[in-house]
């Protein structure tokens, strides 16, 4: 029988006798738990140091998501090739460090959001004015997988809520900043893309900005597992009522290391599952294919952009980039107190630029505020609709009159009602919302194009645009 390969990652920030072990997605209970047994035993027979013991054996996670099966953990190099020859296993991948996205601090207004509410590059008249519909992330989760969240910060007003912290022997709280500088322009009241969203704080980085690859996987797998939990809610409740409040969830990481197999997996099957992600090209100024997560391929992967609407000169580039949004001096949120702010670059701020405009479509479809070029439905027949049942937003009408809305429909809504059905990354997660793979090309559709500069060959010129504006 042959052996699992064993995935070593192209950086030289490898962590010694760390492992990521992938199982088959399809693996049954049972067969898990007789894995884990093996594990306990081999790992007995042959362990390491005291120094990388835990209560599990070696093990430090398990990942338990939909399709995303496996654990993490400090194994000796005899465990690990008999890891290697259980069928069960996928494959196996050293552990590596992996980095916060931000660039330096720099003092300058925020401009982001003027930017991707006009199409025209940003003038006098348009500078500091952000077009928006105030509805904008209402009833969407947004899980930010980064250093963790200032819950208390007041700009949240009580929409921040702490999700899970993933390093061992950590607190629950943001000890970095860069983590709540990206919710803070996902959600905030003041810098926020989507002011209605909630934002969930899924702490994978320490204080000094860094952390293990084991870790940031463990919390994807995690978000994607409590997405699913709330997605299934949200599917009974509706198919109970016709209603549900919930539109669905978003994943930002503003984070990267070296090429992955683990995390682009764990990112892609988390899409496939009905999650929508927008995730960071990096700062290398390098072709963002070579990096992990910008080269998981369903996910959005944002490059940033300048105020003079050219690449900024740290962002990757190249095919596997989707769109570009602002990262250049971006005021938002800070630690420290309720009411601090910073001002730092990097696609770290482009990309929650991206899950905030995610957020923003997701809450708002359908309605005259999302492009009815991207749709599916017959805006012309809902808008009918919409004044007779005294609703902005159809879907969310009372149930007595579900049944005629079902009718303007196209034939997957009615399908969707069923609860027996698997989201996907063409199958929304929730009733009468969008696919994955639906709101990423509604993204890049409605984005405006050839505006920047200074793009290498084969990077889109695309610019991440909220459809408030017509110019």
């Amino acid at each position: 029988m042959p052996l699992a390969p064993v995935v070593t990652p192209s950086t030289p920030h490898l962590i010694n006798n760390s492992y990521i072990v992938m199982l088959k997605p399809d693996i049954d209970a049972q067969t898990m738990l007789m894995h884990f047994d093996f594990l306990e035993a081999a790992h007995s027979e042959d362990p390491l140091d005291a120094d990388f013991e835990s209560d599990m054996g070696g093990i430090k996670h398990v990942y338990d998501g939909p399709k995303s099966k496996g654990y993490a953990g400090a194994f000796s190099d005899r465990t690990v090739e008999r890891i290697r020859a259980q069928p069960e296993v996928e494959y196996i991948e050293m552990d590596q460090v992996v980095w916060a996205s931000a660039m330096d601090t720099q003092k300058n207004a925020p401009w982001g959001l003027s930017r991707i509410s006009h199409r025209p590059k940003l003038r006098f008249s348009t500078l500091g004015k952000y077009e928006y519909d105030t509805d904008g992330g209402d009833g969407v989760d947004v899980y930010v997988i980064d250093t963790g969240i200032n819950i208390k910060h007041e700009e949240f007003e009580g929409r921040a809520k702490w999700g899970k912290t993933m390093p061992a022997n950590d607190v629950d709280d943001d000890g970095n900043g860069h983590g709540t500088h990206c919710a803070g322009t996902i959600a905030s009241r003041r810098y926020g893309v989507a002011k209605k969203a909630t934002v969930i704080a899924v702490k994978v980085l320490g204080s000094n900005g860094s952390g293990s690859m084991s870790d940031v996987v463990g919390g994807v797998v995690w978000a994607s597992a409590e997405a699913a939990k709330k997605a299934a809610k949200a599917r009974a409740e509706y198919a109970a009522t016709g209603y549900t409040a919930h539109k669905g969830s978003v994943a930002n990481m503003s984070l990267g290391g070296g090429k992955s197999r683990a995390l682009d997996d764990a990112v892609n099957t988390a899409v496939e599952n009905g999650m929508h992600f927008a995730v960071a090209a990096g700062n290398d100024n390098r072709d963002a294919c070579n990096y992990s997560p910008a080269g998981a391929e369903k996910a959005v992967t944002v490059g940033a952009s300048t105020i003079g609407d050219d690449r900024a000169y740290f962002s990757n580039w190249g095919t596997c980039v989707d769109v570009f949004a602002p990262g250049l001096s971006i005021l938002s949120t800070w630690i420290g107190s309720k009411t601090a702010t910073n001002t730092i670059s990097g696609t770290s701020m482009a990309s929650p630029h991206t899950a905030g405009l995610l957020a923003y479509y997701l809450s708002l479809y359908p309605s005259k505020s999302f492009d009815p070029k991207t749709s599916t439905l017959n805006f012309d027949a809902v808008a009918e609709f919409s004044t007779v049942a005294n609703s902005e937003y159809p879907i969310a009408g009372i149930s007595s009159v579900v049944s005629v809305l079902k009718k303007l429909m196209p034939t997957w809504f009615a399908r969707e009602t069923v609860l027996a059905f698997e989201p996907g990354y063409d199958v929304a997660a929730v009733p009468g919302t969008l696919s994955p793979k639906q709101l990423k090309a509604a993204v890049k559709t409605l984005s405006t194009p050839d505006v920047l500069s200074d793009l290498p060959s084969g990077t889109p010129n695309l610019l991440i645009f909220n459809n408030a504006t017509s110019a």
